[in-house]
């Protein structure tokens, strides 16, 4: 029997921090799913879906353990097969004037709408004339039964500060 975990690693970037956890994976007969990882402000995030035989979990757990000794902070967490559920995808790409509270507004008008943020990427960028700080985001999205990528589109749009929207469904 297959055991599914979702690990989630936080520390100081370095080179060969990934290949550490690869070869803990490896080593313990385990087969990498799903990955997202980033370096930000000095620091490495990741998130990793891995599945291995049941057998060998607990050699996993506490090869990972070890790995924390280096300043790693490894959190592992069990996961069952998803529930289907009638979810229509959208990508959504966000363009504004950059200000504080942006994505807390974003993420209460979604939540407003019960639309699941499935991945969500934001940064600052320049705006090519002013160089004024501009907000950037990209979006992925479940909507629910009854909401519409209209709906998104509105909802952002009717916002005191309205941000450029770019629908696509994915």
């Amino acid at each position: 029997m297959q055991s599914s975990l979702v690990l989630t690693v936080l520390g100081s970037d370095r080179a060969g921090l990934v290949k550490s956890i690869a070869e803990a994976v490896a080593a313990h007969q385990g087969n990498w799913q799903e990955s997202r990882m980033v370096h930000l402000a000095g620091q490495f995030a990741g998130l990793a879906h891995v599945t291995l035989p049941q057998e060998q979990l607990a050699a996993l757990t506490q090869t990972l353990q070890a790995l924390q000794q280096d300043g790693l902070q490894i959190l592992l967490q069990h996961c069952e097969t998803p529930t289907t559920r009638a979810i229509t995808p959208l990508s959504l790409e966000l363009l504004g004037h950059d200000r504080p509270g942006i994505i807390h507004d974003i993420t209460r008008l979604l939540a407003a709408l019960n639309v699941n943020i499935e991945e969500l990427e934001s940064e600052q960028r320049a705006a090519p004339m002013s160089s004024e700080l501009m907000f950037y985001a990209h979006l992925k999205l479940g909507l629910p039964e009854g909401v519409t990528a209209d709906d998104v589109q509105g909802a952002f749009e009717a916002m005191p500060d309205p941000l450029t929207v770019d629908l696509s469904f994915s």
